[in-house]
C-alpha cells in the first residue's frame, strides 16, 4: 500500500510539472510527439508556428484536436500560444486581417486605432482557437543596430512604448485573449540576436528603471496577464555575466516579483535559442529558469529536448533542488491564466471561425498602413513615362523568429513589383537575398546599369554590408529608396530623389509606398487608401 501511495504521489508530481511546460511540434495535425507530450507528460501548453499553419480553418481544427486530446487526460484546457505580433511576425498570415507592425502605429499617430486593431487581432485568434498571444512587445528600440527588435517595438522611447503598447494590451484583453508582455527586462538596447547568442544591456539601475523597465511597470499596473523573459544579461541587477534574465533569480524574483510587485505568470523565451541551448543547455536551463521564478517553461521544437527538460525538472524536485512550493506557486499562476475566456470556452467555439477579415477590420488596417508611411526629406515622384528598375532585397531563409513566408503556403512576395505594374509602370526587377551575397550585388548593379529610375527596397540595410555597398554604388540623382523594414535605412541614401519608410515588406505595407512613388501625396494616399475610413 505504501508503494502504491508513493507511486500515486510521484504521478501527481509529474503531472504538475508537465503543466508548467509549453511545447511545439511540426505538423498541420497533432503528430505522435505532441500526442505523447500531452497524454503522457500532461504538458500545459502548445506553441504554434508557421509550420503548423495552412489556413485559419485548418488551424481552428488543429486547436480543437489538441484540446480534445488533452481533455482525455485532464480537466484543465491547454494554453495555445502564438507570436501574432503584426507586420513581419505573423504566424498566421493568409485569411486573417493584416496587422501592421508595432512601430507603424506610432508613425500613424492614433492610440485608439492601435487598441482597436489589436482587438481585431486578439478576436480573430480567439475565433481560431489560439488563446494566448505572445505579444505585445514592450521593448524600447533605442538601438538602431538591434537585429531582432526594430519595428517590432512600438517606439524608441519609453513614453511612446507605454502609450501604444498598453493600448495594444487593452485591445487584446478586450477580445478575451491572454496577453504576454515581452521581453523582460528589455531587449531593445542590444546589438546581438539572442536566438543565436546572449546579449547584454550594460546600463546602470537608474537608467534601466527609467527606460527599459518603465513599459513593464506600466503593463503590471494595467493588469498584464503574463510576462516573457529575455535571454539578455543585465549586470546592473545580476552580477554573474553568464546568467541571462531568463535564468536569474535576482532579475525574475528580486526585481520583477519583489521590487516591481508582479504576481502574474512568467513564461521563459524559448530555451532552444542559442543563448540558452549553447550555454547551460535546455534541460539545465529548464531547472534554472524555474528556480529563478519562471512559471511556464517554453521549449518550442525538438521532442528529445522537451522530454529531457521535463525529466530534469522532475529529478530536480525529487532531489530537493527545486522546492515543492516553487512548483505549487507556478502551478497556481498557470491555473489562473486558464480562467481567461478564450481558454475556458474552447468547447463552445464554432468549428469554423465566423468573422475573420471583416470589412471594418480591413479598412482600419489599410488606414493605419497608409497613415504610417513616412517620407524623409524632399521627394520627387517617379516619371511613369520612363522605365523603372526595381532592386528588391528579400528574406529567403526561415529565420529563428520565423518572420518570412516560408511555411507550407505560397504567400505573396515581399515586393512592390505587382503594385507598380498595376499602375502602369514599366518595371524590371532584380531580387537579391537580404544577406546580399557579393555576386548578387554585382549582378544587381550590372542589371541597373544605365537605368533612368532605380528603386531599391531594402531590408535592414543598416545591418548588412552588401546592401549598403549597393546603395553607395547607385547614382543618387536616379535613386529612390523604400525601407522595407527598419526606417533607419533611409539615412544611408540622404541624396536619393525619394526616401520612404513602410515599416514592413508584406504587401499591405508596400502598397502605400508604391502609391507614393507614383505621385500620390502622403495626405492623398492616406485619404484614398482602398477601404479607407475617417479617423
Amino acid at each position: 500500500m505504501a508503494q502504491a501511495k508513493a507511486g500515486a504521489m510521484a504521478d501527481e508530481l509529474a503531472q504538475k510539472i508537465g503543466q508548467l511546460f509549453m511545447v511545439g511540434f511540426d505538423g498541420l495535425e497533432p503528430d505522435a510527439a505532441i500526442t505523447r507530450l500531452i497524454r503522457e507528460r500532461r504538458v500545459g501548453g502548445v506553441i504554434l508556428f508557421r509550420r503548423n499553419v495552412h489556413t485559419p480553418q485548418q488551424v481552428s481544427a488543429l486547436c480543437r484536436s489538441l484540446q480534445e486530446i488533452n481533455a482525455e487526460v485532464s480537466d484543465e484546457p491547454l494554453l495555445i500560444a502564438l507570436d501574432q505580433e503584426g507586420g513581419m511576425v505573423m504566424r498566421i498570415e493568409q485569411g486573417v486581417t493584416p496587422i501592421p507592425p508595432a512601430m507603424a502605429f506610432q508613425a500613424a499617430g492614433s492610440v485608439p486605432d492601435c487598441e482597436q486593431m489589436n482587438f481585431v487581432n486578439g478576436d480573430e485568434m480567439r475565433q481560431i482557437g489560439v488563446n494566448m498571444l505572445l505579444a505585445p512587445v514592450l521593448d524600447v528600440n533605442n538601438n538602431p543596430l538591434n537585429p531582432v527588435i526594430g519595428v517590432r517595438a512600438y517606439g524608441e522611447d519609453a513614453d511612446t512604448v507605454i502609450r501604444y503598447g498598453i493600448a495594444a494590451m487593452r485591445g487584446q484583453q478586450r477580445a478575451g485573449a491572454i496577453v504576454t508582455a515581452k521581453h523582460f527586462p528589455g531587449h531593445g538596447d542590444t546589438a546581438v540576436d539572442s536566438h543565436y547568442a546572449m546579449a547584454s544591456v550594460l546600463h546602470g539601475q537608474e537608467r534601466l528603471r527609467a527606460v527599459e523597465l518603465a513599459p513593464f511597470r506600466a503593463a503590471i499596473d494595467a493588469g498584464v496577464d503574463a510576462i516573457m523573459t529575455a535571454h539578455v544579461a543585465f549586470p546592473a541587477f545580476e552580477p554573474d555575466a553568464s546568467l541571462p534574465a531568463t535564468l536569474s533569480r535576482k532579475v525574475l524574483t528580486g526585481l520583477l516579483r519583489e521590487e516591481m510587485g508582479y504576481d502574474g505568470a512568467v513564461i521563459s523565451d524559448c530555451l532552444e535559442m542559442g543563448a540558452i541551448s549553447e550555454g547551460v543547455g535546455v534541460a539545465a536551463g529548464a531547472v534554472a529558469t524555474l528556480l529563478a521564478g519562471t512559471d511556464i517553461v517554453l521549449v518550442s521544437h525538438r521532442e528529445d529536448r522537451q522530454q529531457a527538460a521535463i525529466a530534469a525538472v522532475l529529478g530536480a524536485v525529487e532531489q530537493g533542488v527545486i522546492p515543492p512550493q516553487r512548483i505549487e506557486e507556478a502551478l497556481r499562476r498557470v491555473r489562473k491564466l486558464k480562467q481567461a475566456r478564450a481558454v475556458a470556452d474552447w468547447r463552445n467555439r464554432p468549428a469554423a471561425p465566423p468573422a475573420l477579415m471583416t470589412p471594418e477590420a480591413l479598412a482600419l488596417s489599410r488606414k493605419i498602413q497608409y497613415a504610417a508611411l513616412t517620407q524623409a526629406g524632399a521627394f520627387r515622384p517617379l516619371d511613369l513615362s520612363l522605365p523603372v528598375v526595381l532592386l528588391t532585397f528579400e528574406v529567403r531563409d526561415r529565420t529563428e523568429i520565423d518572420e518570412v513566408a516560408t511555411g507550407r503556403n505560397k504567400e505573396a512576395r515581399s515586393s512592390m513589383l505587382p503594385a507598380l505594374r498595376r499602375a502602369g509602370a514599366a518595371v524590371r526587377e532584380y531580387a537579391l537575398a537580404a544577406d546580399a551575397p557579393y555576386n548578387e550585388v554585382a549582378e544587381a548593379l550590372a542589371f541597373a546599369e544605365g537605368a533612368q529610375q532605380i528603386v531599391v527596397q531594402t531590408y535592414n540595410a543598416m545591418l548588412v554590408s552588401g546592401q549598403r555597398r549597393l546603395l553607395d554604388a547607385l547614382p543618387a540623382e536616379r535613386l529612390w529608396v523604400v525601407a522595407g523594414r527598419m526606417p533607419y535605412d533611409l539615412d544611408l541614401a540622404p541624396a536619393a530623389q525619394g526616401r520612404l519608410a513602410s515599416y514592413g515588406c508584406r504587401p499591405a505595407a508596400l502598397e502605400p509606398a508604391a502609391d507614393r512613388l507614383l505621385g500620390a501625396s502622403l495626405a492623398t494616399a492616406t485619404a484614398t487608401a482602398p477601404g479607407a475610413v475617417a479617423a
